[in-house]
């Protein structure tokens, strides 16, 4: 019986019992492996994050860099759209019905709407309060106070950025009052 204990002992899989001290270390490995997993999947994480922020802040600049490029051409643009406007202005009556007067007009508006297409608006200043992003003050006088009441040269927008301010005379409020004593009395 001995014997057939030993051969049935044989054919059962042999398994070595660890000692608590190997599997203790075992268990230290694993979560110290985990610990590592988990850092660098949080390390990929933030790189693919960095990607994406960096992707979009090239984006950004790229826009941006071609908006400045408009802007630079749009600035000395207007400087022609200026002229044209003096040069309509002290046209003589008995000329502004020619039909060269005419054709320059066409090419001004047409012009003017190559310029609206591309994202330029006039800022409306007179009768409007004084702003400074908007607004470049070149004189006080007499008027509605911090209400602009003459401009003196157009700014434009290019979408939302301003590329030339207006430059404008702001009223001082002293003929306001005046007019206010002049009613009482």
């Amino acid at each position: 019986m001995a014997e057939e204990q030993r051969l049935a002992n044989d054919n059962l899989p042999q398994t070595k019992v660890e000692p608590a001290e190997e599997i203790a270390a075992l268990e230290q490995a694993v979560v110290e492996e985990k610990e590592k997993s988990e850092k660098y999947l949080a390390n990929w994480q933030r790189a693919q994050a960095d990607l994406v922020n960096y992707k979009k802040r090239a984006q950004q600049e790229k826009r941006e860099t071609a908006e400045f490029g408009n802007s630079m051409l749009i600035l000395n643009l207007l400087t022609v759209m200026d002229d044209l406007d003096r040069a309509f202005v002290s046209l003589p009556s008995r000329l502004s019905r020619s039909t060269w007067a005419q054709g320059m007009k066409l090419i001004y508006d047409k012009f003017r709407g190559i310029l609206e297409a591309q994202g330029v608006t006039e800022i409306e200043a007179k009768g409007k309060p004084f702003d400074p992003r908007l607004h470049q003050a070149v004189m006080r006088r007499e008027g509605e106070e911090d209400i602009v009441i003459e401009e003196v040269q157009k700014g434009y927008k290019l979408k939302d950025r301003v590329v030339r301010a207006s430059v404008v005379v702001v009223g001082n409020g002293k003929g306001e009052k005046e007019q206010i004593s002049q009613k009482e009395d």
